[in-house]
């Protein structure tokens, strides 16, 4: 029996460790006395509330489970108002406890900030207690209580209703009580109950917040032995600080680097540059592009007619184009464009291209057609930096993609043979 006992203590620890938290916490509270004195009460509950302070230590070591040790320091008090009895009692509260507790949230550091984690604690606790009672006045005068709700120094008899003096209660609890037939223990084992939620807070701190209850072994905790034993309960709230360190970014500073980049070296970083790819040199704005005088999407560094009209329509140079002639043009580049995208399929080569190359350059010089801009994110590739890819360069991009070189994907690979027959 001893050995499973230890096997299932172990099987509990062992469980999973990546669980494994310590927190330390710090509660404010109100202790509500439930025994003898205080059951005849005319007056509300809350005129027997005493502060309360708990903290202490606690350990998750499991998904759901922890285990602790808690301090208390506190007061609890009782006081009867009725007419049949006038017993009143005030008694200091201090000792520990041993914690079991059960968490309703298996993740509790993953938690978002706002989340709640419900919990119940309960163990076993042992106490000390000494009570006493305000029966004197702050002159030593004992209280008389007469039947009219009065306190006095005299005996509640018509005779002395003239001669008596009213007097006030000062809540001292000067007089020590004690049981003349029998001399009792002033400690106790007790039973801890709580039920509360952990509010997460940050990373680190939780708002502990939680309703408790504490059932001594004992029924002398007012001095007074009827019926079962002692009790008191209340709410309390405090701070929990869990010792973990907040795990590291993997991303952090890769950002930073990122949106800091200016592949172009024009003072405008990457993040907020609309014309990537500006010649070194080149006046740009704020967006990061250059001028374009007569707004016709050229920039003026390779605008060959930087006035042209605003409903013109200008070829890759920026120059006004006579809408008879491009016509024709284009009819013969569409047949080019379809007849060397037709034999490359066939025969996917080098060689290939550069067939097609010059041909398309021969076609060039008879239509006097210039090269299409290259698109930003391929003027990787134009490794020459004359606005023109070239088949040597289209196959050393293509090794530097294989060799990390640059941030080229296989869909950019593809976008870049498609760009060179249309250029």
């Amino acid at each position: 029996m001893k050995k499973l006992f230890i096997l299932c203590l172990w099987s509990l620890w062992a469980h999973d460790l990546s669980f494994a938290q310590l927190g330390l916490y710090a509660n404010y509270g109100s202790n509500f006395f439930s025994g003898d004195i205080g059951q005849q009460a005319s007056n509300n509950l809350f005129g027997n509330a005493k502060p309360a302070l708990s903290g202490g230590l606690d350990y998750k070591f499991s998904k759901y489970l922890g285990i602790g040790l808690e301090g208390i320091y506190g007061k609890i008090q009782g006081t009867d108002n009725t007419r049949f009895s006038k017993k009143n009692f005030q008694s200091p509260v201090n000792g520990g406890c041993f914690l079991l507790s059960l968490y309703l949230d298996s993740k509790i550091s993953e938690r978002p900030a706002g989340s709640i984690t419900p919990f119940f604690k309960t163990g076993i606790g042992y106490v000390t207690f000494d009570p006493h009672a305000d029966l004197l006045d702050k002159n030593g005068v004992h209280y008389v209580y007469w039947n009219d709700g009065s306190i006095r120094n005299l005996s509640d008899l018509p005779a002395n209703e003239k001669n008596s003096v009213l007097l006030r209660r000062d809540y001292s609890y000067e007089t020590r009580l004690s049981d003349s037939s029998n001399s009792y223990a002033r400690n106790t084992l007790y039973v801890p109950l709580q039920i509360g939620g952990l509010f997460k807070l940050s990373y680190n701190f939780d708002l502990n917040i939680h309703l408790y209850y504490n059932l001594s072994f004992t029924d002398y905790m007012d001095n007074t032995k009827s019926g079962g034993n002692d009790s008191w309960y209340g709410v309390a709230a405090g701070l929990r600080y869990t010792f973990r360190k907040k795990p590291a970014d993997p991303f952090k500073g890769v950002y930073e680097q990122i949106d800091l980049g200016d592949e172009d070296k024009d003072g405008i970083i990457d993040y907020l540059d609309n014309c990537l790819g500006t010649p070194k040199g080149i006046k740009v704005n704020s967006s990061g592009c250059p001028d374009d005088t007569d707004n016709d999407g050229f920039a003026d560094y390779r605008d060959k007619e930087q006035r042209s009209d605003k409903k013109a329509v200008v070829d890759v140079e920026g120059v006004t184009i006579n809408e008879e002639e491009w016509a024709k043009k284009q009819l013969a580049w569409d047949s080019l464009w379809a007849e060397r995208s037709e034999a490359f399929n066939n025969a996917p080569s080098l060689e290939t291209l550069k067939k097609i190359e010059e041909k398309g350059k021969e076609l060039k010089e008879k239509t006097g057609r210039s090269s299409a801009p290259i698109p930003a994110d391929l003027q990787v590739a134009d490794l020459n930096k004359d606005g023109y890819i070239s088949v040597e360069e289209i196959n050393k991009t293509i090794d530097g993609f294989f060799e990390g070189e640059n941030q080229l994907t296989v869909e950019g690979i593809n976008r870049l043979i498609d760009f060179f027959f249309e250029q």
